[in-house]
């Protein structure tokens, strides 16, 4: 009797299967970005005049009693509304802080200048001190209108300001305002003027006379004098306050009187041994200074009409040994400069090049042909090869077979890859594989991989458990089922990175979304290569036996790869979620593996062992997807060797499921407070001694440039700024102190500990 030749298929529910992964993929992903957005979000959206916060209103105004006319000069500004307690900084922050930077979009014409900056506060704060504005505070701007300004056919001249501030009070909070103005060309615009009147008497005044620093040199102390000509004769005898332009020259929180001392010379103001910076740089050539009244006599002088301040450029005479380390702290830096780079950031991406993208294609379909190597991938490439085997001679439907599984394959890879670029483009930071940090659809392509091998195990065929009208769907529809088996190879292959394959997808994911796709596409290309060739060039598989019985023994060997596979998802899913998790989807998986063997008996046995095994599978499920589903554990050990390490949530909760306590420094460079505790409470040799007896793991959140997990965990403290300090102890919940932290606080917590 001839044998039956033997065609290994895959079918409708299987690709089914890997549709309902996909839906999972989206659901649990896009909800996370959405969260991420509006815990980014620190002010209005919505451009207009007025942006409002719970720390400062901040409204965009404008100064033109002349209207906008050719050849004069207006005024713009941002004033600030300041709640109390909380104070925004100078150009020149201090010791810490970042000043208010102010990014303009005007009408052709108009041009601004830089911000007259009011003479600022001193605001102390420990060993430290900044520079700023409490209360109301106008930052003028001029506007030079050129010669040939025309005027828009709205009349109207649309004004657009991106503003960014620092506001703190005890914690520091970043925020940031869109503002909108129309200015009208002809009519007058002086609503504000008082508010510009008042900003314009609070500038300094520039002395015509240069004033001089002489440079005392030292061997470890250097210091300067400072003598200052041109001022107002009434100011003869009274005490001035100093504020240096440059922020890396003079150690700001020096006192007058204690750290240098100050005096008249007839009428020449002295400044004599002011302290230089730890971190100043090589000597200038003119340093320039702001010198303003006390602020107790700033308003008296204010209702009589006099300046409060004067500014003066210096010469420097001698000069200064440069500090080992220059400029401002590296931190400071990065964030300045990352501020700088995002305001210059275009607003659309820019085209990649043409080799690189070249070299992404190539290293896409490379990746792709060797993808079909890869342990989960192989199995099924081998059973589509063997495929051949039955159609004998039929070269029309071996060709239509291959080129349907090639679309499959390349329209899953673009659906896949347009899925991963909207959510990167909706705030995730994902790559491939990104769909594994889903502990559901780890679960889900578990079952699958599952289901298919017990299929090639030959536990069950799908014609026996789906009803004939689906299961003789392939056989009325072969090119259905080949683009099916095309994306499932896909599903299957998703899991797994062939070599080329990073290069590619990391330039793709920063590409246009058109050429990042082509990328994609690419390796779809390359994965349905080796059978498109064998569909179209028989000499390929010429070397196949005749269909017989060896088909059957290796279609069941295939199942083992399957299994594998199965094992690895897993493994997966226990460093995700634990190793109950893993063992509830074992459980899970052993009930599917029941119901599809009931599924497959006949008679009285598939309704009663089928109900039974659907049961069982419910009642596992009921307590199994739960433990599936739990937020992921992270099992990342503490690394050793330095006293405060860079914080993640994984490494918190892999030291405390340890039995290890942590104390966590959310912190920031431009944060006076942060600075501050840090160089006393957190610099005490008796706190850190206390940390080292009681084995506490110091980790500090750098949250200078902003970091979504650090603003995520900040947000689940219930904090929206730093510092935060945070002790967390084993088995107890979180102890967050105080922003302003004592040495008392610290050794108080560590006791309760």
């Amino acid at each position: 009797m001839p044998s039956r030749p033997f065609s290994p298929r895959i079918h409708l529910s299987a690709a089914a299967l890997w549709f309902f992964a996909l839906l999972l993929i989206a659901i649990s992903a896009l909800p996370i970005s959405a969260k991420a957005q509006i815990n980014l979000k620190t002010s209005s959206s919505a451009p207009s005049s007025v942006v409002q916060t719970p720390r400062v209103r901040a409204e965009l105004v404008a100064q033109a009693p002349d209207g906008v006319q050719p050849g004069q000069t207006l005024w713009l500004g941002l004033q600030l509304d300041h709640e109390p307690g909380w104070h925004t900084y100078w150009k020149n922050a201090g010791d810490s802080g970042l000043p208010t930077d102010l990014q303009w979009q005007l009408p052709a014409g108009l041009s601004t200048g830089a911000i007259a900056w009011p003479v600022p506060h001193a605001l102390r704060v420990g060993p430290l001190v900044n520079y700023g504005y409490e209360g109301r505070i106008l930052l003028p701007v001029p506007v030079k209108v050129a010669a040939d300004f025309q005027a828009p056919a709205s009349g109207s001249a649309e004004i657009h300001l991106s503003a960014n501030w620092l506001i703190c009070r005890v914690e520091c909070i970043p925020e940031s305002g869109e503002f909108t103005l129309q200015l009208p060309v002809q009519g007058s615009t002086a609503t504000h003027g008082d508010d510009f009147l008042k900003a314009h008497t609070l500038q300094p005044v520039q002395l015509g006379t240069a004033g001089k620093a002489t440079v005392q040199a030292a061997a470890s102390d250097d210091r300067i004098n400072v003598r200052i000509s041109g001022l107002p004769a009434a100011l003869q005898g009274q005490p001035l306050e100093l504020y240096p332009e440059n922020a890396d020259t003079f150690k700001h929180a020096a006192e007058s009187g204690k750290d240098w001392q100050q005096r008249w010379d007839g009428s020449t103001w002295v400044a004599e041994g002011l302290p230089l910076s730890d971190m100043r740089g090589e000597t200038p050539k003119q340093l320039a200074v702001v010198v303003a009244l006390p602020a107790a006599a700033r308003d008296t002088a204010l209702s009589q009409g006099r300046s409060i301040a004067w500014r003066s450029e210096l010469d420097v005479d001698g000069q200064w040994t440069a500090a080992a380390l220059t400029g401002v702290s590296p931190a400071l830096a990065a964030a300045l400069e990352a501020n700088k780079n995002a305001a210059a950031a275009p607003t659309a991406p820019s085209s990649a090049s043409s080799s690189s993208l070249w070299a992404a294609l190539l290293g896409g379909l490379i990746g792709g042909l060797i993808l079909n190597l890869m342990p989960c991938v192989f199995p099924v490439l081998a059973i589509k090869v063997l495929g051949f085997a039955g159609h004998g001679q039929n070269q029309r439907a071996q060709r239509m077979g291959g080129l349907a599984y090639a679309a499959g394959v390349i329209l899953s890879f673009l659906a896949l890859g347009a899925l991963l670029l909207s959510l990167r483009a909706a705030g995730q930071q994902l790559g491939w594989g990104f769909q594994l940090q889903s502990p559901a659809v780890v679960a889900v392509l578990a079952a699958l991989f599952t289901v298919l091998g017990l299929n090639l195990a030959g536990l069950f065929e799908f014609g026996s458990i789906l009803p004939s009208s689906l299961a003789n769907a392939q056989a009325r529809n072969p090119v259905v089922d080949s683009f099916l088996s095309g994306v499932l190879a896909v599903a299957i292959a998703s899991p797994c990175t062939a070599p080329f394959m990073g290069a590619s997808l990391g330039f793709a994911i920063d590409m246009p979304t058109a050429q990042a796709l082509t990328v994609f596409a690419a390796l779809g290309v390359g994965m349905a290569l080796p059978y498109v060739l064998a569909a179209f060039v028989p000499a390929i598989v010429r070397w196949l036996p005749r269909p017989g019985a060896w088909m059957q023994t290796f279609r069941h060997a295939m199942a083992f790869p399957m299994f594998a596979t199965v094992v690895w998802l897993v493994w997966v899913l226990g460093h995700q979620s634990g190793v109950d998790a893993a063992a509830a989807l074992l459980a899970l998986l052993l009930a599917l593996a029941t119901l599809i063997w009931a599924l497959g008996l006949v008679g009285k046995s598939r309704a009663v062992l089928g109900t039974a095994a659907v049961l069982l599978a419910a009642a596992i499920g009921y307590y199994a997807v739960p433990m599936i589903s739990a937020p992921a554990a992270s099992v990342t050990q503490a690394e050793s060797g330095e006293l405060w390490q860079p914080w993640s949530a994984e490494k918190v909760q892999s030291l405390q499921s340890a039995g290890q306590p942590v104390f966590v420094d959310f912190t920031a460079a431009w944060c006076v407070t942060c600075q501050v505790n840090k160089r006393t409470t957190l610099s005490s040799a008796e706190v850190l001694n206390a940390f080292e007896q009681r084995k506490v793991q110091l980790m500090r959140a750098d949250w200078t440039r902003q970091d979504p997990a650090i603003t995520q965990a900040l947000h689940d403290l219930g904090r929206s700024g730093v510092p935060v300090y945070v002790l967390y102890a084993p088995g107890k919940p979180p102890v967050v102190l105080s922003e302003l932290l004592s040495k008392s606080e610290v050794l108080g917590a560590l006791e309760q500990m």
